[in-house]
Formats: structure tokens, sequence, C-alpha cells
């Protein structure tokens, strides 16, 4: 090949190929691009031109485009709206960039040009060729449409090899990359080979092609020949009176069960519901019962889940935004998500949330939800009497439904919702079966990846959903159902936890609910901590949030009638709101007495203080126990006065007393039932203190179990009891000895408030408890 080499302006083409010969009329648009036109009008109208190798790059530069290109000749110009020129250029031949002479306002380059020969020799290998081009040309020209027949008399007549490559390079579909090979192959031969290649491929893809559509195509006729039928059948219900309703009910049916995404074996079931229901009368009570269930399989979220945030920072920040303290719950809640995020496949733990009312059970598991980004559903198993509520009623039974399990993942909408099951501590069952017992399959891990309804009779999988129950007590749930949980106790709150709750989160809810701005409606601190010690005496604090609520009544009335600009609430006008204090501040002795101690006892809300009097009188060794006192309670008092008699001498107590006097020992707040066996060295030193008509100290509360021995044995519900003591204004507090790691679970706050004496026997109690006879005068 001879080389020429020119200095031409230069426009790169977007997804654009223009080969030598090819008379081609393309659009520019770009600053750069017309002044290169410009510059070549200016001269002899040739121009060079090349491909982008990316067609979406608005400003390329000379490394974004191919170095071989067209050297073109503009033949005529024509000015569009909007500042676009259509050209009209003819390919001349092909170039290759030497050097880049310019790109400021244009791209200015000198170009080699790769000049074919004149005279090729036609060798009977190149003839072969050049006819087997020809003739896959002329095939693909006669299986598309996209090449008009004259192109194909004007290709089939040129007998310069080169030429005939590249004109039907120009008229065949190929990619920009397959263009430019062709482009920058200079040897003719090859060229001519390549083009076969691509020419073959495309008759391949097009023979495909022809395949697909003639397969559509009878399909069509198909879909045309049954609707046809259909009409006619439609045609010949309409004379007997049949609506078409019901077919169009049918179709919309199978389309539902196309389009949802069901497992195959829930596929299949709903597949042979249909098939029943389009032989069935329309109007009949069975079709109703069949579409409903068909309704219900395609409600079912079967495999549609939310994805969760495993965020542990912003989880941390949701669950302390929305509560305050309850860090058991909350490390737990962290721990399940830092081990989800480790390894996604780990089973959903069951947790029970066990405490007082108002502590936030049920709340806490709303905030768990939205810091895992999952949907919320509660179920309310208090009172549930009948197995039937949780795995629902077979379709037999005229009326039936599925369970409170299923009914509550439709209404979540995903498979792997935060599901709360509120009170499960207060089921009951009845002749309609144990719903304790149905729970047992829900609340197993291992078992509830195939959860089957009564009603829909198919595994529905509820691995994948976080459980939460909550109770007050663990007493009435079943041993089995119990071990399937993982229990986690939430104690009653301090004062000063129940301050904090108040403040940060119960006012500003109440103002919100009432649509109060902060600053119309002002509750004080002294106002808060006035509620907390006057008004409720709870573990909880719901009592609190009804108080607070009452306040801001009133104070939007007092708001509404006075005309004033803002209400302030503070200790001194509390009473004004919320009328004369329920309770004292300080419940414990005023002073020290003979008989009487102070006890503590753990309820289902929360930890108490329990009065226990002890009073001596003339008799033949009775004893008398009052104040609605169970059985366990009655046999630690038998237990400790059995003691008192086997020591009695030990205890300065004359060892025949039983004989001449009678023990009776009241428990006051007669009305309400008292049971349990941390009584016991209560009762214990209240005899002794009667008998031995010594005080016992004012400040001082007790708990503990008694044996015969003497020993006192370690108890349970030590915080709530403990906070009890700390509500009621007690300094000491009498622990068992094996008592003190319950410690650990105590505020700080608290623990620095009281004094703590722990205790392996009786003895050391009395020694601690009873006042000293120097100290009688108290």
């Amino acid at each position: 090949m001879a080389e020429k080499r020119y200095t031409l302006p230069m426009i790169p083409l977007r997804g654009l190929t223009i080969f030598p010969y090819m008379v081609i009329h393309f659009d520019i648009g770009r600053e750069k691009s017309i002044r290169a036109l410009e510059e070549a009008f200016m001269k002899n109208q040739l121009i060079f031109v090349t491909t982008q190798k990316d067609p979406e790059l608005e400003d390329p530069s000379i490394e974004d485009v191919y170095k071989v290109g067209t050297i073109t000749k503009v033949k005529q110009m024509l000015k569009l709206p909007g500042e676009l020129i259509r050209i009209l250029v003819e390919g001349i031949s092909r170039a290759e960039i030497d050097k880049v002479t310019r790109e400021d306002e244009f791209f200015e380059v000198e170009v080699v040009e790769k000049e074919e020969q004149a005279e090729i020799e036609k060798t009977p290998e190149l003839e072969a060729l050049m006819r087997s081009v020809v003739s896959a040309f002329e095939e693909y020209v006669n299986m598309t449409s996209r090449v008009p027949i004259e192109s194909l008399y004007n290709v089939i007549s040129i007998e310069e090899p080169g030429r005939l490559a590249d004109m039907i390079a120009a008229h065949i579909s190929l990619s920009t990359a397959q263009n430019q090979e062709l482009l920058e192959c200079f040897d003719v031969k090859k060229r001519l080979e390549i083009l076969l290649g691509f020419l073959m491929k495309e008759l391949e893809i097009l023979k495909i092609e022809r395949e697909i559509n003639a397969k559509v195509r009878s399909q069509i006729d198909k879909l045309q020949k049954e609707y046809y039928l259909r009409e006619q059948l439609k045609a010949i219900k309409a004379e007997l009176g049949e609506t078409e309703d019901f077919d169009s009910e049918i179709e919309e049916y199978e389309r539902k069960i196309e389009e949802k995404d069901l497992p195959e074996e829930v596929r299949k079931k709903a597949k042979e519901e249909l098939k029943r229901l389009s032989k069935m009368p329309p109007g009949s009570a069975e079709a109703s019962v069949v579409r409903t269930y068909l309704d219900w399989i395609l409600e079912l979220p079967w495999n549609y889940e939310t994805e969760d945030i495993l965020d542990l920072k912003r989880a941390q920040r949701i669950l302390d935004e929305d509560h305050y303290g309850l860090k058991k719950v909350k490390e737990r809640i962290i721990e399940f998500l830092a081990v989800r995020a480790f390894y996604n496949k780990v089973k959903s733990p069951i947790l029970c949330l066990v405490g007082p009312p108002g502590v936030g059970k049920t709340s806490l598991g709303r905030s768990i939800a939205k810091a895992m980004n999952r949907k919320f559903v509660r179920l309310s198993l208090g009172g549930v009497r009948d197995e039937a509520e949780i795995r629902g009623h077979r379709r037999t039974y005229v009326g039936a439904i599925p369970g409170g399990i299923i009914n509550s993942i439709k209404i979540a909408g995903s498979k792997n919702p935060v599901f709360l099951l509120d009170e499960i501590d207060k089921m009951s069952s009845d002749f309609r079966g144990d719903p304790a017992s149905a729970m047992l399959e829900v609340l197993d891990p291992e078992q509830n990846s195939t959860f089957r309804d009564h009603y829909l009779d198919l595994p529905f999988d509820l691995s994948k959903v976080l459980f939460i129950t909550t109770a007050n007590t663990t007493d009435t749930i079943p041993a089995p159902l119990l071990d399937r949980m993982e229990v986690i106790y939430i104690s009653g709150y301090t004062e000063e936890e129940k301050f904090h709750i108040a403040k940060g989160y119960l006012i500003p809810k109440i103002l919100k609910e009432h649509g109060v701005p902060d600053n119309k409606i002002i509750i004080q601190d002294s106002a808060i901590k006035g509620i907390i010690s006057e008004y409720t005496r709870e573990a909880g604090v719901r009592g609190l949030e009804k108080h607070l609520a009452t306040i801001v009544r009133k104070a939007i009335r007092k708001i509404m009638e006075d005309n004033v600009p803002y209400v302030k609430v503070g200790k001194k006008n509390l009473q004004s709101y919320l009328g004369k204090p329920l309770f004292r501040p300080d419940k414990a002795n005023e002073k020290s007495e003979i008989g009487t101690v102070m006890g503590l006892a753990w309820t289902r809300v929360g930890g108490e203080i329990l009065t226990v009097e002890a009073s001596i009188m003339p008799g033949s060794g009775k004893l008398n126990l009052t104040g609605q006192l169970g059985d366990v309670m009655k046999e630690s008092a038998q237990a400790g006065l059995s003691y008192i008699r086997a020591n009695a001498e030990r205890l300065g107590i004359d060892k025949d007393f039983y004989k001449n006097v009678d023990i009776h020992i009241h428990v006051p707040e007669g009305s309400i039932p008292k049971d349990g066996p941390s009584a016991g060295v209560t009762m214990v030193t209240a005899m002794v203190s009667a008998l031995v008509k010594v005080p016992v100290r004012k400040d001082v509360a007790m708990t503990g179990e008694i044996t015969l021995t003497g020993r006192v044995l370690p108890i349970g519900g030590v915080k709530e009891k403990v906070l009890a003591a700390h509500r009621a204004g007690i300094k000491r507090v009498i622990l068992p000895m094996e008592n003190k790691r319950d410690l650990d679970e105590i505020p700080q706050s608290v623990k620095k408030k009281l004094e703590f004496k722990f205790v392996e026997r009786i003895d050391e109690v009395l020694e601690y408890a009873l006042v000293k006879e120097e100290k009688h005068e108290n």
C-alpha cells in the first residue's frame, strides 16, 4: 500500500462507522464538530471521521476514539432547528491517525491514508471467497426486510474485492466493535473472511428468529381459535341464562396463581381447588367456601420477607430512644442482631419478657421491630381457651377461618415480622382443647418451619418470625412451653428511673397526643417526683402516665377557660389537679414496736411491703393465723414456732411458754391473699419480739425462708423486694446470704441508700433486728 499524509479536521461519531464508498447522512450538534465542519468547508471539504469507543461520552478526548477511521468528502449540509446540522458525506479511503495537530477549538489530525492496490490478483481462492460472501449476503437480504432489494443488485455487480467487502458491511447490521474490526483490516482477503464469518453468524440468528416467530404465530393462531371457541361458549351460556362473570373470575384466579410467588406444594393445591371451583355452580355454598380458601392462599406472604437492617448502633439508638433502662432485653436484642449480621441463617430466638404490668413489655416489641426494620404484629392470648384460635378451624366447619397466627402473618404482609404474643401466662383450656399445647409447635424453632394451620392444611414457614412473648409470671406457663422460650425478667422501676421515664418519654408523648406545644404546659420536676411518691405505688409507669394525662387535660381546660398563655404545674399546686395524695411518702414504721416487723413480698405487680404483727395473750398454746394466708405461709409460721420452742432457753424465753399463752399472727390488708415461704424469718422475728417484749427496729425490713433448725434459705424476687423497701423509706434490709449474688441486679442509686445485712441463721436476724436494751427508749 502506498502511503499519503493529510492534515484534516476530525469529527468523532457515536455508534456509527463509515466505510469507503459509503454515502450516508448524519447529524452533528457538538460545538467542536461544527467548527471542524466549518474548517473543512474553508479548505477542500475533506474531513476525517472515526468512532468513539464509548458512545455515552459527551466531550471525548483523542484517547477516547479509534485510531483507524475514514477520510470522507462532505457533499451536502443542511441546518436543522435546535442548532443541529445534517450533513451528507461519501467515504473515500481508510486512514490512521499519526498525530494530533490541534484539539482546542476542534480536533485536527495528521492521518496516513491506507490506499488499497488498484489491481488485486483474483486467485481462484479469492474468487470463491467473494462468491461465498455474495451468496451469504443474498440469503441475508431474503431473510430480512431491513435491506432493500435494489441494494443487492448494486452490490453483486461490484468486482473489486475490497469495495465489495465495504459495501456489504455498510448494508448489514453489525455491532460497533465488528464494524471497527472490518475497518481496521487492511488485508482484503482477510477482510472478506471476517465478513463471511459475521454474515454466517447473522444468518444463524435470523434463522432462530424465524423459528421463534413461527412458534409465536402458531401459538397466536391457537389462542385465536380458543378465543373463538370461548366466545361461542359464552353465547351458548347466555342462551341458557348462565352468567359469564364466573368464567372471568376463574381466569382472574388463574392469572393470580401464576403471578404469585408460591411454593410448589401450595401452587399445586391452589390449582386443584380452582379446578374444583370451575366445575361447581357459581352460586353454591361450596363455591363460596373454595373462593374464600383461594383468597387466603393468594393473600399470604409465602415467600415475601422484609430486609433486616443489621446496624447495631442504629438499633441501640432506637431502643434507647423508645425505652429507658431495660438493659438486659436491649443487650439480648443487640446480640441477636450481631449474630444475624455475622451469619444470616441463624434461627430466631423465642424471647419471653416477664415482669409486672406497666414496665414496657408490649411497647418493647414495637421498638424491636422498628430497630430491625421489620413489620410488627400483636396477638393477645389473655383469656384464649380454644385451640382453634391458634391453629384455626378445619374447612369442614361452617364459617371456618385460619387461626390467629396465620391471620396475623397475613396482616403483617411478610413472613418475617416481629410477632408479639401478649399475656401468654393468661391462656387457659377447656373442652375445646388446650391452646398452650398448640403454641408448642409455633414456638419451637425446630418445628415451626412447617407449621400447619387446620384451615389451610398447608405448611407455612414461621422459622423467620421473631416471636416475643410477654407474661406477668411464669408460674402459670406450662413447663414444656416455658422450656422453648428464653426468659428475660424485667423488674420494676426505681423512683429515679420513673422520673427519667416521665420526663423523657411520657410527658412529650402525652403532650403530642393532646396537640399541646411544649411551652404551653410546663410540668416541673418537683411535680413529677410528687406524683411518683404520693400518687402511685407501682412497679411500672402506667399509673404515672394516667396521672400525667389527667394533669394535661385539666391544664388544657384551664388554658381554654381562663385564657392564660401557659400553665405551670409544681409540687405546691399538684393537689389542685390530682386531689389529695393517695400514699404517704414514707411507709416505714414511725417507731420501733414490739411484735411488729416489716417483711418484703413479691407479687405479680412487683414488690410490696408486708407488715407482720404478733400478739401474745393468755391461753393454752394455740397459734392463730389471720390475713388470708396461704398454706405455705401457714406452714412457715408453724415451722417458726417449732424453732422457737426448741430454742426457747437460748432465746431468753420460758421453755414452757406455749402452755400458758396463745400466739396470734396477723398480716394486715386481710382482703388480699398472701402466700409463699419468704415471710418465715419475718414471722419468727415478730413472735420472738412479742415473747421477749423487745421492739423491732423501725427502719428494718426482712425476707427469707426459715427451717426447723434455724437456717435462713434463699428466696426469689430480690430486686422487686428491695425496690419496694426503697420506695417505703426503709434504711436496712435483711437478706439470706445466698441472695448476695442478686445484688448485681439492683441499681447503684438504690444500693447507696440502703444498708444490707446478709444472714445464714435466724439468730443473726434477731441480733440485728431487735432493739438493744440501751436503745429501748426508741
